[in-house]
């Protein structure tokens, strides 16, 4: 009896599942690394029991200032953090060049923070000429009013 070594002389119908289970895998843990450095500034934890009214578009976008304030100590910009004395001076940085109608803040406050923070931001925030300031929340799902 003979053995032929390199196999078969017939083809191999059967399909080779291991390569595509190592292609899966290497998509997976590239999905898994790069899905958070997709996220945009520092999470808070915004307010859901209010209907409001449809997203700015402006809000996602790179070039929008969004003022983040996480708890009653801290305040960032993107993902840096900034004392609330240097929080003008940034903001001021950021918004020359823009037009008026473009000159927008953005402040984004979690449900625990004190009401005199957010005052305090948007007091230093009007000190820099501007009038427009959004206040983000979570929008609430369906349509009817709070009880």
């Amino acid at each position: 009896m003979a053995m032929t070594v390199g196999g078969a002389n017939e083809f191999n119908s059967e399909i080779n599942v291991t390569p595509m289970v190592d292609v899966m895998l290497v998509l997976l843990i590239i999905f898994m690394i790069v899905t958070p450095l997709l996220q945009q500034g520092v999470s808070v934890n915004l307010p859901r029991d209010m209907i409001s009214p449809d997203e700015d578009a402006d809000i996602a976008k790179d070039t929008s200032v969004i003022v983040a304030i996480p708890d009653n100590s801290n305040f960032y910009i993107g993902k840096e953090q900034f004392p609330i004395d240097a929080l003008g001076d940034v903001i001021k940085r950021r918004m020359e060049g823009k037009t008026p109608e473009k000159r927008i803040v953005y402040i984004k406050s979690g449900v625990d923070v004190d009401y005199g923070r957010v005052v305090a931001a948007i007091e230093t925030i009007r000190k820099q000429d501007i009038d427009k300031i959004g206040l983000v929340a979570d929008k609430k799902k369906g349509g009817e009013a709070p009880k």
